[in-house]
């Protein structure tokens, strides 16, 4: 994903109806993210057409009214604005940003308990420390 790529704000609201629906039309998405009107179908269907163009979204055709799907997984999107964040803010620092996220907004204890876990199964699927400290140089 290039940085033109990168969805906006308005652009993740109508990912994120996608990727909880996998297909929709403009119709759909327009009262999916807009219930209250406060966002025009108009805009939301130029909004699809640039996110169409960007390659964030597929479109369907085939038919009177266009089908619109995500063209990439929620976990790969995410991740790829995860590794983008950590490059652009932290210096590419994953320490910085996972600490920086925490002291943003502190996590429950189910979520520390979630987050143990996970660091868990990640230092037991990391590579050997090739010099551990003590060891001879």
């Amino acid at each position: 994903m290039t940085d033109a790529a990168r969805p906006t704000d308005a652009e993740l609201d109508l990912l994120a109806a996608l990727w909880q629906r996998r297909k929709a039309t403009v119709r759909e998405l327009h009262a999916a993210v807009a219930p209250d009107g406060h966002v025009g179908y108009t805009t939301v269907l130029k909004t699809l057409q640039i996110m169409h163009e960007k390659g964030l979204v597929t479109r369907d055709e085939s038919a009177k009214t266009h089908v619109y799907r995500p063209a990439r997984p929620a976990r790969s999107t995410r991740r790829h604005l995860v590794r983008d964040l950590a490059a652009r803010a932290f210096a590419g620092s994953t320490r910085a940003l996972v600490l920086e996220a925490l002291a943003a907004k502190r996590p429950t204890r189910e979520e520390l308990a979630e987050l143990r876990a996970a660091l868990d199964r990640l230092d037991d699927q990391a590579p050997p420390d090739p010099n551990p400290p003590g060891a001879p140089s």
